[in-house]
């Protein structure tokens, strides 16, 4: 590794496995201290901070509800707080309801808390961001490549909770271009998690799908992150980046 994050920090929410924590580890391993949020795996976040530790950084993790804003707009002063500043802000944090319109048998009440925290949880995070991030500093948000394609029913809502966080992020990057920071979207396709296993029942219709007849990993879409976040993406901003092995080609 370059270590070209050295002397940085980034706040990673939702890291505590999956994708956020490949993104908090990659991160780490370029040189940034982390910060990251976890909603219930007190156990699960230890461990992950116990592998960003072992990579010669400084590591806090924070549990808080992605879905309350104050909570986040607490985290985000927190890790500003704890190590005196902050560079990089990455929304990780996600959940992945799913529900067919006019079905009555909808949890409406998991799909309006499905909006608080894909959407809410992005815009309070970025929001109490703002005004501690250096000049300079860079804003990734993690979507879906379903908010570009809808490729089979019930995802209406996911799908437009992601693709709100990417309109967000082009505004964003209007707003804070003159400060030099650049706000820029990554939208994973199949990849290999706990939520959606490489092996499970779906999985080769899921593989057809894609070019390149695979599942991505985790540690694909935090490579992306970790462009985005370094000095060679300084003029890459408002961007959409779809990271889905060719699903949406």
């Amino acid at each position: 590794m370059t270590q070209f994050l050295k002397g940085k920090v980034a706040l990673v929410t939702g890291a505590s496995r999956g994708i956020g924590a490949a993104i908090a580890k990659r991160l780490a391993a370029e040189g940034a201290d982390i910060v990251f949020s976890y909603a219930k795996s007190r156990e699960r976040a230890h461990a992950v901070a116990s592998e960003i530790e072992a990579l010669g950084v400084k590591v806090l993790a924070v549990a808080a509800d992605q879905a309350d804003s104050a909570a986040v707009a607490a985290l985000v002063r927190t890790a500003h707080d704890h190590f005196g500043r902050l560079d990089i802000l990455v929304n990780s944090a996600g959940i992945f309801v799913t529900g067919i319109i006019g079905d009555p048998q909808v949890d409406i009440a998991e799909l309006e808390h499905q909006q608080a925290v894909n959407i809410g949880g992005v815009v309070a995070a970025v929001r109490a961001a703002v005004p501690l991030l250096s000049d300079g500093g860079r804003i990734v948000s993690v979507g879906t490549m379903f908010a570009s394609r809808a490729p089979f029913p019930g995802i209406g809502d996911y799908a437009a909770s992601k693709a709100a966080v990417a309109a967000y992020g082009r505004a964003w990057a209007r707003d804070l271009g003159p400060r030099q920071i650049t706000v820029n979207t990554v939208q994973p396709g199949p990849i290999n998690t706990e939520m959606n296993p490489e092996t499970s029942d779906v999985a080769a219709m899921v593989k057809q799908m894609t070019a390149l007849g695979r599942y991505g990993q985790p540690e694909e879409i935090a490579g992306a992150v970790a462009f985005l976040v370094g000095p060679d993406a300084a003029y890459i901003t408002g961007a959409t980046l779809n990271i889905d092995g060719g699903q949406n080609s």
